[in-house]
């Protein structure tokens, strides 16, 4: 069987489909034994089966990709929301429901040509932000198994890490669909309030509830986005808001006071968060970031995130789970879970203490919309992160702190974007979220792109133009980089891939080097490909490349061990860029691979 990349993105699968190196059942048929493969991890309730794939899969022979966008494109389900015929379980089997119809997003998915593979875990009834509440089992985390891998969308996000999918629908009321994003390393989007129906979605607070993407680019979160977004003519909470055009803000505002963290890992997360501050300004004092760094007072948002838990919104969940709690055996709910939903419906929450809420709530809202005009606010996504055991001997307290900076979003009616920025240590991913109000997600998403180096089209505010980021950077003379072709564990979902983006280094394209190479796989631990020029025999190798700044290309190439260097690869068009060459001596005693056309078919 072909083998895949570690990890999957739209745009990649795309570009294999196209040039007729992969079809849709090889990809379904990978998935299908990697989640096999993972099942101690917990990740999915109904797990990828060719079965219940199959009608996707012959589905697409009567669509043309031209006008289907997500032709071919695997994706998770959280276990909250509706696929036809496949069961429903919100985390919970007594709740179990088998669904005629699609969650609304989900129909727009599978209209576009997207493949349901699959439902995932999740922290029952989406209560939680630690992926440890499911009677399925806690959901490990990708990187270390020991940690937490957030909640509640736990195993959509763990699903795209880990390359079942593509990306992964989540739900996101207190921060579901960031958190697990932070700690998986992923890029986490929460649309605004009714910018995706949540028609076909198990309630958690239907005021406040979003679906979300869990995704490793924003190339693809807008790809999805695209299709999911609009209201619908059913569901009561949609609205119409237009998509969003990648926009730089005036100002990214930071938190004035240090944010507070937590947990065994807060002296790491605390540098992180440091390191990170530190070249969002450097970025700024060397004209790269476009927008005005300001730091501000974000003690509303804190009052405002209070209200979620320490007010009446709790009584909402209760609304909805009440009859089914009520009715059930002793020890069909989640015992925590069944704690925080019963907390709902204590006679301290009436009506005139919903009211009183409102309009606290109300007098934040006045006061966000003032101070976000044209701006972005930046927090860490999480304050910390905790060992599954750790949740286990204080399942609430751990929680609670997972929400720390982001239970106020959905009830200021602000957009979200949770984005990878370095890490904590190794395996350990640390991230960042921008928030934007409900009407700029453009914002957020042009200000994610330039703070993460990426090629996304931005409009640079005051300017109707649309230029590249990267190619308005270039053309200014305020970033230096340098091309550089990887061909092997470098490249997009293999292991050394975030030695590039630790580096700054942007994905441009996937292309072949001129036909006079030879490939080789090096006797090494692990084993890594060495192209080497050759005078006859040599064949086109698949190769990607990357952009990096130059200041950060000395440091690289110092990190490559012998035989591999940097030399001049030549490109199929001709052109020549810096790459990694292999000294000759190394084909002795290695194995000529250069038939499979690249490292990802070997």
């Amino acid at each position: 069987m072909t083998e895949l990349p570690n990890t999957l993105s739209i745009g990649w699968l795309k570009e294999q489909y196209a040039a007729g190196l992969l079809t849709p059942e090889v990809v379904i048929a990978n998935i299908v034994e990697r989640a096999k493969a993972d099942e101690a991890k917990n990740i999915w309730i109904t797990p990828p089966s060719i079965a219940h794939i199959r009608p996707y899969l012959d589905r697409l022979a009567d669509l043309a990709p031209a006008d289907a966008p997500l032709w071919g494109i695997p994706f998770a389900v959280k276990d909250n929301m509706d696929v036809a015929g496949l069961p429903t379980t919100a985390g919970c089997a007594e709740y179990t429901f088998l669904p005629a119809h699609h969650a609304a997003v989900v129909e727009r998915l599978v209209e576009a040509g997207a493949i349901p593979v699959g439902k995932s875990n999740l922290d029952q009834f989406a209560t939680g932000l630690v992926g440890t509440r499911s009677p399925y089992g806690e959901t490990a985390n990708s990187l270390r198994p020991e940690l937490i891998s957030g909640g509640s969308s736990s195993g959509s996000a763990v699903a795209v890490a880990l390359g079942h999918a593509a990306f992964a629908l989540g739900t996101d009321t207190a921060g579901s669909g960031r958190v697990p994003a932070a700690l998986n390393g992923l890029i986490g989007f929460k649309p605004s309030l009714g910018a995706w129906p949540v028609k076909g979605v198990v309630p958690a607070c239907e005021s406040l509830d979003c679906v979300t993407v869990f995704a490793h680019t924003l190339e693809d979160v807008l790809a999805v986005d695209q299709v999911a977004r609009g209201a619908h003519a059913s569901d009561p909470w949609s609205r119409n808001l237009p998509q969003p055009a990648a926009k730089l803000p005036s100002k990214l505002y930071l938190p004035k006071n240090r944010p507070s963290f937590y947990g065994s890992f807060a002296d790491v997360y605390s540098k992180a968060w440091d390191a990170e501050v530190a070249r969002l300004n450097r970025l700024e004092e060397q004209g790269q970031l476009g927008m005005q760094i300001e730091y501000i007072d974000d003690a509303l948002f804190s009052e405002a995130a209070a209200i979620l838990y320490d007010g009446p919104w709790i009584a909402e969940r209760w609304a909805e789970m009440e009859g089914f709690v009520e009715s059930s055996q002793p020890g069909t709910v989640f015992p925590v879970t069944e704690q925080v939903l019963r907390s709902g419906g204590s006679d301290a929450l009436t009506a005139a203490s919903v009211f009183r809420a409102m309009h606290k709530l109300a007098g934040f809202k006045l006061e966000v919309r003032q101070l976000l005009a044209d701006a972005v606010l930046v927090m860490p996504t999480c304050g910390g992160t905790w060992t599954r055991e750790e949740v286990r001997l204080n399942p609430v307290a751990t929680n609670s702190a997972m929400g720390l900076y982001t239970n106020h979003c959905n009830l200021l009616d602000l957009c979200a974007v949770a984005i990878p920025a370095g890490e904590a240590e190794a395996d350990l991913p640390f991230g960042i979220t921008l928030f934007a109000l409900a009407e700029d997600e453009g914002l957020i998403v042009g200000a994610a792109a330039r703070a993460m180096k990426v090629e996304v089209p931005v409009h640079v505010s005051g300017d109707d133009s649309v230029v590249v980021d990267r190619e308005l950077s270039l053309l200014s003379g305020k970033l230096a980089t340098t091309l550089i072709a990887v061909c092997g564990l470098h490249m997009r979902g293999f292991p050394l891939e975030k030695q590039m983006l630790n580096c700054e280094a942007a994905y441009i394209r996937t292309t072949r080097s001129a036909a006079n190479y030879k490939l080789f796989k090096l006797p090494t631990v692990p084993a890594k490909p060495g192209m080497i020029k050759v005078d006859r025999g040599g064949s086109s190798i698949e190769i990607e490349l990357w952009e990096m700044p130059s200041e950060r290309f000395g440091e690289f190439v110092a990190s490559i061990p012998a035989p591999l260097g940097i030399g001049k690869i030549e490109l199929e068009d001709g052109s020549a860029v810096p790459g990694f060459i292999c000294e000759g001596y190394a084909a002795q005693g290695a194995e000529d691979i250069t038939a499979s056309g690249g490292w990802r078919y070997v």
